[in-house]
């Protein structure tokens, strides 16, 4: 029997559907509350644009819900494992379980099964949803909440270095050798890096190498004095293509395959790419972290309830559960500047609050 993690259909059916509903109501509660707070930070900057009403704000909980529930998540199944647990506690079920002859893996075994389905549910989730939704309202963002040009690939504000000289454009659209920007600035500096001439102009085409600015007006520092180009101006000899494709890579807007195919294209360019390594694995090891989750909040489901104590345990797996958060937040953050390997970064964290979960259910149990 102890080498059956599931003795009962039945019980196993019981603790798997009180867990899932636990886990759907604590998402629930902390996505609209979450939503709520958010939306009211957010209604006057959606609403100030002109012709903005109703309908804008519920596509902005549309768009935002994902995020949140994606964010919260591994949270809500930590939450729900301490609730389910710390009530048959209190109902002295898990004493009728272990007087069964149960052991304490086998009481967590539906839950664990229930948090591996979760996490199958959110990487899919993720990847199907969460991506398209933070792609869709970052474009909506960067022209204020207006209507969304129907160009994917037009990007806003961007910038690029050629040496110490700057290339900026309000907009950039096309891809490839077909690229054009809008709203040109572009800054020539000298060897101090300070401005010897400032070049603006309403478009600017790729020259290979180069871009060409039309109808350009000329800013001389040394004479302040302005004067219109009579031809188009060749400018930034020294941006790529591929740096125009590649300026602006947001991992959470690429779904698992796009951003390995970035990484790779980043790779071949010699771009430093350890920080969307580890973003990469975290797509993965982030909807795993809902499989920890019992394991770490287990230490509130045993030990006698009578005995006072039942509270300072639930205290005790929600601190276990908090802290993995927050060491791999951390483990995250130093993988990004090369501090860790980006599979060590994502992975290591895990391990480590595996082996530590373990450890506080095995103790707990003797």
């Amino acid at each position: 029997m102890l080498l059956d993690f599931f003795p009962s259909r039945r019980l196993t059916i019981y603790l798997a559907k009180m867990f899932a509903l636990r886990i759907v109501a604590v998402l629930a509660m902390l996505v609209m509350v979450l939503m709520m707070l958010d939306l009211l930070s957010r209604t006057g900057d959606i609403l100030a644009y002109a012709g903005n009403g109703e309908n804008e704000l519920l596509r902005y909980v549309s768009l935002r819900a994902p995020q949140l529930a994606k964010r919260f998540l591994p949270y809500s199944v930590l939450l729900a494992t301490i609730i389910t647990l710390a009530t048959l506690n209190q109902n002295s079920e898990v004493v009728a379980m272990k007087a069964a002859g149960l052991s304490a893996h086998q009481i967590l075994a539906p839950l664990l099964l229930t948090a591996m389905m979760v996490s199958a549910i959110s990487f899919a989730f993720n990847e199907r949803v969460v991506t398209r939704a933070t792609a869709t309202l970052k474009a909506w963002e960067e022209v204020d909440y207006g209507p969304i040009p129907d160009d994917p690939d037009v990007r806003r504000n961007v910038y690029f270095n050629d040496g110490n000289d700057v290339l900026m454009a309000r907009e950039m659209a096309g891809r490839g050798a077909q690229t054009v920007l809008t709203g040109v600035t572009f800054y020539e500096r000298d060897d101090n890096g300070m401005i010897a001439r400032q070049i603006t102009g309403t478009r600017a085409a790729f020259a290979a190498p180069g871009w060409l600015i039309e109808n350009a007006e000329v800013f001389s520092v040394a004479t302040t004095q302005t004067a219109m180009a009579e031809a188009p101006v060749l400018v930034a000899p020294g941006t790529t293509l591929d740096q125009m494709a590649l300026r602006r890579v947001d991992p959470d807007a690429e779904t698992l395959g796009e951003l390995a195919d970035s990484i790779t294209v980043l790779k071949a360019a010699g771009r430093f790419t350890d920080e969307l390594e580890g973003r990469w694995w975290a797509k993965i090891s982030g909807p795993m972290s809902a499989m920890l989750m019992p394991l770490l909040g287990a230490v509130a489901g045993f030990g006698l309830a009578r005995s006072g104590n039942l509270f300072i345990r639930a205290v005790i797996g929600m601190a276990l559960g908090f802290a993995y958060f927050v060491v791999e937040n951390a483990a995250l953050a130093m993988g990004s500047f090369g501090g860790y390997p980006p599979l060590l970064a994502a992975w290591s964290p895990f391990v480590l609050f595996f082996l530590l979960g373990e450890t506080v259910l095995i103790r707990t149990e003797e």
